[in-house]
């Protein structure tokens, strides 16, 4: 088991590391890190460049996730008993190097896209409940942010609940566990901003300014 667990990994961070939220930036010749959060995942692209670029950052990185989970699931390792837990170990990988990318010096996304992606490849009859968590959420509180914070924090108990009779549910448990810590880990400065009152709420814009290492030195507040 173990060597697939390392190839899947593997695999699932060379597929993260295409950072979509990056290449539509660089296609609209923006470099999305100097701008806003200095984030390339698709809350920042939106907020800098759109909703269709915000779109098209999140069914990439909603894909690239998603497509290589299935294919490790049901193609490759269709025959193992375990590979629904291997696909997760993909997805794994995809949101680690989506999050940390190595040819981005390591500063990539916060890995919502790509988990949202990771859940409704593991379970889609789960993707109903994730979206009217997520929207209620962020109608209620105006923050992307905590959206996402409860739609992580849903997944490991959606697994508990409905995961809890396979041979393999604790390890199932315990990676879903490691994606919600990392969407908290990289959600820490967010976190610090939602409780001073300072966070970016829903629908705010940014400015795409003609000295972008200007804009970088904005204070969140201000971004």
């Amino acid at each position: 088991m173990v060597w697939r667990i390392i190839l899947c990994l593997i695999c699932g961070y060379g597929f993260g590391c295409i950072s979509t939220g990056y290449i539509v930036g660089k296609i609209n010749h923006v470099d999305i890190r100097n701008y806003g959060s200095g984030n390339i995942g698709t809350t920042n692209t939106m907020r800098t460049l759109g909703k269709k670029a915000g779109a098209i950052t999140y069914v990439g990185d909603v894909a690239k996730a998603m497509i290589p989970m299935l294919v490790a699931r049901l193609v490759i390792f269709r025959d193992v008993p375990y590979a629904e837990l291997l696909g997760l170990y993909v997805g794994l990988g995809v949101a680690v190097g989506h999050n940390f990318p190595f040819w981005l010096h390591f500063k990539g996304g916060k890995g919502i896209a790509v988990t949202s992606g990771v859940m409704a490849a593991h379970d889609p009859l789960a993707i109903p409940l994730y979206l009217i968590s997520f929207i209620i959420s962020v109608a209620v509180t105006k923050y992307v942010s905590v959206g996402s914070l409860v739609i992580v924090t849903i997944f490991p108990i959606w697994i508990g609940i409905m995961d809890h009779n396979k041979d393999y549910f604790v390890h199932t448990l315990i990676v879903s566990l490691v994606f919600t810590g990392l969407a908290y880990f990289r959600h820490k400065q967010n976190i610090i901003r939602i409780i001073n009152g300072n966070e970016n709420k829903i629908g705010q814009k940014v400015a795409v300014s003609k000295n972008p290492k200007e804009d970088a030195n904005q204070s969140p507040a201000e971004k």
